[in-house]
């Protein structure tokens, strides 16, 4: 079977699209160990290893990584809630770190075994990527710089198909922090299921080799 690297596959949209991928594809779940990864991991019957996304000196020389790469899926992010007044210098460094230079890291380490295989890389943006929100500055720079990152990916890798998904607002532990932020009522319903947007992940993974899905882009009803 093709082989797919998912990152932040713990919990949350990530654990969705290994469960959406796994009947298809051998998996590979890199992260921080946790409970939480581990469970899912053996649920699936995928392999782990450890992998911290702020140490791209690690990444680039980890022998772990494989040769051939049909998928990748960057998924693991961070939201860190803040106006532009009340955010810190190291607040913008850690939101950096995880959702742009350690993509890039990671993209740059595998992009050899992505060329063999003509693969796949999946980045799972927000809607943040195209507008800014009071309270998500930092989130919203780095996720309009990761759709960048993926624009220019799939310019200077045709080989390569190259999908940046944008969800709205889903159902998930960054959610209810965002929302306990904003001091509103956290109500699951009004938001999408991470089994959404992993359905619409596997689709775009599975569409045939004369069709390239550039951007996803969903919303709640």
């Amino acid at each position: 079977m093709p082989t797919a690297l998912i990152t932040g596959a713990s919990a949350g949209i990530g654990a969705a699209i290994a469960r959406a991928l796994a009947p298809t594809h051998d998996l590979l779940l890199p992260g921080r160990p946790s409970d939480r990864l581990t469970a899912v991991a053996a649920e699936l019957g995928a392999a782990t290893w450890p992998m911290d996304l702020h140490d791209t000196e690690a990444i680039a020389v980890d022998d772990r990584l494989p040769d051939r790469l049909d998928v990748l899926v960057h998924n693991a992010g961070v939201a860190l809630p803040a106006r532009v007044a009340e955010s810190t210098v190291p607040q913008w460094r850690d939101t950096m770190a995880v959702n742009i230079i350690g993509p890039v890291a990671l993209t740059l380490a595998v992009l050899p075994a992505l060329r063999a295989a003509e693969g796949h890389v999946v980045f799972i943006n927000s809607g943040s990527g195209f507008r800014s929100s009071p309270g998500l500055a930092s989130y919203s720079a780095s996720k309009f710089a990761l759709r960048a990152f993926a624009d220019s990916l799939r310019a200077d890798e045709p080989v390569l198909r190259v999908t940046s998904v944008h969800p709205g607002r889903t159902d998930s532990a960054m959610q209810r922090g965002l929302v306990a932020y904003e001091g509103g009522e956290y109500d699951p319903a009004r938001f999408l299921r991470p089994e959404t947007v992993a359905g619409l992940v596997a689709d775009a993974v599975a569409t045939p080799p004369d069709g390239h899905v550039h951007e996803i882009v969903v919303r709640p009803r």
